[in-house]
């Protein structure tokens, strides 16, 4: 399985094209109706996201946010001002969404098609991360499903978004980072009924975990 997980460049993989950045907040408005029009996806509307880079904390105190500075934060003022907002997906209802590095979740996404698995739709988020949607309720049981899957022990670069989380949706801009984008588009067929988790994770565990020992092998080894 090794020689199916080197390196991968995320432009070899086909992207939606990237409209021009002063349309955003057209784009956002017509994205929001498509993902509660067509799909019958639940979405927010953010704040307005900042010129600078898009934060490393949020507010809301988790380390592994998927909506950095852009979703609503109980005891703090929004700073949306009826400008450019952003679109956000509230994780837990139609979906959760397990979050990897993007280069784990590259090499995964591979492997998952070439063995024919049906992957649901993929974000890609310029802060360098893929988000895989999945059936609602994973992040409950994700504890559960990495022991079953004996990666209970690993220090793997790996979270769920769930109940009470947010990600951003395309065509959200993330400060001078970039937009989020889809890598693979919800379809008829995975909008209304995400893959389970237990389906992806176990790949998406490998790769992570082979990420985690390159990085930490000597140099002269892991060239």
């Amino acid at each position: 399985m090794d020689n199916l997980f080197g390196e991968l460049r995320l432009g070899h993989l086909r992207l939606a094209p990237l409209g021009v950045r002063r349309r955003t907040k057209v784009t956002a408005s017509r994205a929001a109706a498509e993902y509660t029009g067509r799909w019958g996806w639940t979405v927010a509307a953010g704040d307005q996201p900042s010129a600078a880079t898009a934060p490393t904390a949020c507010p809301c105190g988790s380390a592994r946010c998927g909506a950095p500075g852009l979703h609503p934060v109980p005891g703090r003022e929004s700073s949306a001002d009826g400008g450019e907002g952003s679109v956000l997906f509230p994780t837990g209802r139609a979906f959760d969404v397990l979050d990897v590095p993007e280069q784990a979740g590259l090499q995964a996404l591979v492997r998952l098609e070439r063995m024919g698995t049906q992957v649901g739709p993929v974000l890609t988020s310029p802060t360098g991360r893929l988000q895989f949607l999945v059936a609602a309720g994973t992040a409950r049981r994700l504890p559960d499903l990495l022991y079953r899957m004996g990666w209970d022990d690993a220090a793997l670069d790996l979270t769920c978004h769930g109940e009470g989380g947010y990600v951003a949706a395309p065509p959200t801009v993330l400060g001078d980072l970039g937009p989020v984008r889809w890598l693979r588009r919800p379809t008829r067929d995975n909008a209304g009924c995400p893959p389970e988790a237990r389906l992806l994770l176990g790949t998406l565990a490998y790769a992570c975990h082979r990420r985690r020992e390159r990085s930490t092998e000597p140099a002269w080894i892991a060239s």
